[in-house]
Order: C-alpha cells, then sequence, then structure tokens
C-alpha cells in the first residue's frame, strides 16, 4: 500500500502501490533505450520482460503490460494510451532494417509476404505500394524467413534484426525509410513509448517517468555505451562493430522532435486514407511530474 504524507495542505504520495510493467523489444534499435534499465539502477523499479513490437502493443491493450515501446501504429487501434514525450524509433535517412526484399524488380512485385512482427512497418509498405506504385498488390502474413517468403511471394517484408543481416547484393530491396522520406521529405516514426493511462495512476506521483525514459535513452547513446553494444551486438548479429555503431547512430534517430510529430501524423493521415489504420488519432503525451498542493 502507499504511505500518504500531509503537511500544511500538500499531500504526498511517497511510496507505489506497485512496481510499473515494461514490455520492451529485443532487437539491436532498443539497446540504448533501455540502457539504465540493464546497466543502471532503472531497472529495479520496473518489472521488464521483452518481446515482438506487435506482442508489445498485445500486451498494452490486454492489460498485461503498463508501459511499451510500441509501433506507431498500434497507438491509432489501443485506446487509454499516452505517449512519453521526447523518445521514439524513427529515422531521417535510410533505416537499414527495415526492408521489402525481391527477386524481381520492385515495380514488377504483386504478392507480398508480410512480416507481421511490426504493424507500422505492414502499414507503411501498403502506403508506399499503394499511394505511390501504382497498388493492386496481395498482402499474407508470413514469419520472417525471406527464402520461404520468395517461394510463394514476389517480395518480403522484414524488420529488424533479420532485415540488417540480408546480404543486399542478392536481391532488389526498398529502404521503406529512404523512401518514405523521398516521397514527402518528412522523418519516419516506427516506434516509441506509450503508458497505460490506468496505470498512471497507480505509480507515485514523484515518478517522472518521462525523464527516467529519457535519461536512459541518452546514457545508452554516450560513446562508451555504444561501443559496449557494438561488441555484445556484433556477435550476436555477426556483422561488424562498426556496422552496429554506424547503425545506432547514422540510421537510427532517437528523438521524437517536431519533425518527427510531423512525420507521424502524416502517416496515420495516409494509412487512414487507404484503410490501413483507423481514423488518425490525438496525440496525448505524458506530464512531466508536478507537486500539486490541494
Amino acid at each position: 500500500m502507499s504511505k500518504v504524507i500531509r503537511h500544511n495542505g500538500f499531500v504526498k504520495i511517497v511510496e507505489s502501490m506497485r512496481r510499473l510493467r515494461i514490455s520492451a523489444i529485443s532487437y539491436l534499435n532498443t539497446a540504448p533505450l533501455m540502457w539504465d534499465f540493464e546497466h543502471g539502477e532503472a531497472g529495479g523499479g520496473f518489472d521488464i520482460s521483452y518481446t515482438l513490437p506487435s506482442a508489445c502493443a498485445r500486451s498494452l491493450a490486454e492489460g498485461t503490460a503498463d508501459i511499451g515501446i510500441i509501433p506507431a501504429a498500434a497507438y491509432a487501434e489501443i485506446p487509454g494510451l499516452q505517449i512519453l514525450p521526447e523518445v521514439a524509433i524513427a529515422s531521417r535517412r535510410e533505416v537499414r532494417s527495415i526492408l521489402l526484399v525481391s527477386r524481381v524488380p520492385i515495380d514488377q512485385v504483386r504478392s507480398v509476404a508480410l512480416d507481421t512482427s511490426s504493424m507500422t512497418s505492414v502499414a507503411l509498405t501498403k502506403i508506399l505500394l499503394e499511394k505511390w506504385m501504382g497498388g493492386g498488390r496481395t498482402y499474407v502474413p508470413m514469419a520472417p524467413d525471406i527464402d520461404k517468403m520468395l517461394v510463394e511471394h514476389d517480395a518480403g517484408l522484414l524488420i529488424g534484426d533479420p532485415a540488417l543481416k540480408i546480404d543486399r547484393k542478392r536481391y532488389h530491396t526498398l529502404d521503406l525509410a529512404e523512401e518514405w522520406i523521398q516521397h514527402t521529405g518528412k522523418p519516419f516514426v516506427f516506434a516509441f513509448w506509450a503508458v497505460r493511462r490506468d496505470a498512471l495512476k497507480e505509480a507515485a506521483p514523484s515518478l517522472d517517468l518521462s525523464a527516467v525514459f529519457q535519461q536512459s535513452r541518452d546514457h545508452g547513446l554516450e560513446p562508451a555505451s555504444l561501443n559496449r553494444i557494438a561488441r555484445e551486438w556484433a556477435r550476436r548479429l555477426q556483422i561488424s562493430e562498426g556496422d552496429v555503431r554506424n547503425y545506432l547512430t547514422q540510421n537510427i534517430h532517437y528523438q521524437l522532435d517536431p519533425g518527427c510529430l510531423e512525420g507521424l501524423q502524416l502517416f496515420y493521415r495516409y494509412a487512414a486514407e487507404i484503410g490501413a489504420l483507423p481514423a488518425p488519432p490525438e496525440l496525448r503525451f505524458v506530464e512531466a511530474t508536478k507537486e500539486v498542493a490541494l
């Protein structure tokens, strides 16, 4: 139970009723975001589990998690969420980890196998193909195995670490972030931290969630942290440390800044226009912690 202290008309709750549950993603691009939770003291204040982006969103929708790094598309479909400000997984150039892969030129693609690990990448694929590349494709969900995908379909959508490991010299590939930016001039936001509004009522008022998650990102992007991430993930993915470092510092943009917000709202609008998502949602943000006089 929480302890309540009353003094001169102020009420302060000094202990949370329970620890909030974080659903995180076990991809390379989230490693800097999770730095303080895995290497600092922040992790002691939360219950943390790892899963795929789509499953992370499902945990929030079902109430089995309180905070999640969710695909941007999921925010349009799950009511009662608020966004933690200033932190995102976005891109202002080619992203390398969201690819449409084919054995034929992309303009000849008629059927697409979709890696459904991320709702956002699926919606973005449909926007690009339907809005700017003639439309008329068929889409089938499949596990992210490019060889199996291309046995039955012209192209396959791969996201995250499997996309980073693709030998792009063997295929025709389309980097979805790069293609989006060429058509819109806006960055693309793939994911951000979201919190169930009901869960905020159970957190201590003194807990500044925005600051906790922003500081974790900042610490994860420090040179020493990036060097450690590069060493660990290069072995895991069988790519060079330089490739890991370049991906995290050049291809991924971790700020949910005004340009990214413009790109995010445009994505919601286009996705609604082609029927990939519901009507564009209102963006609601978690406010910084304030002590309130009663």
